[in-house]
């Protein structure tokens, strides 16, 4: 199943870049074996400021056909590292081909787009600056990996 992370805004060199190829190279490494990946990043930037409409129909270009919509949001289900884990699996073993993460832009993401999404994610209750996100979803994507393969990356 790939992986797609689809998100507003354009990661420049930094840290958070660094961290973000890092965890998807360990992620695409570890999950080949497992059926999982690669992952892929997809940015969209709205040029025209339409606002959070003009950032979801970008967004919404940006997932491929069929694959599972799984929104970035804090109204979202909070998971356990392994229930993350074990929901990947669940879309990789129904023969769902593409699994579409998306995070909206600094306002969140338009509710036309939340409200066609297959699953919801928070990372808890806190609101966390989009570029963070895309460095703790990228981490826990490889976390998942880890615990589908079995590796000590996580310890309980």
């Amino acid at each position: 199943m790939r992986l797609h992370i689809c998100a507003v805004g354009r990661l420049r060199a930094g840290p958070e870049r660094a961290l973000v190829d890092d965890y998807l190279t360990r992620f695409d490494r570890t999950g080949r074996a497992l059926g999982l990946g690669p992952a892929v990043v997809h940015e969209v930037e709205d040029k025209k400021g339409g606002g959070m409409a003009a950032e979801a129909e970008l967004l919404s270009r940006a997932v491929p056909d069929g694959a599972v919509l799984a929104v970035l949001d804090e109204r979202g289900k909070t998971l356990s590292s392994p229930d993350f884990a074990a929901e990947l699996a669940r879309w990789r073993d129904a023969g769902r081909g593409d699994a579409a993460f998306v995070i909206g832009g600094a306002d969140g993401i338009h509710p036309s787009l939340r409200d066609r999404a297959d699953f919801s994610l928070s990372f808890g209750k806190m609101v966390w600056p989009h570029m963070l996100v895309r460095v703790m979803l990228a981490e826990q994507l490889y976390r998942a990996a880890s615990i589908l393969a079995g590796t000590p990356y996580h310890r309980v």
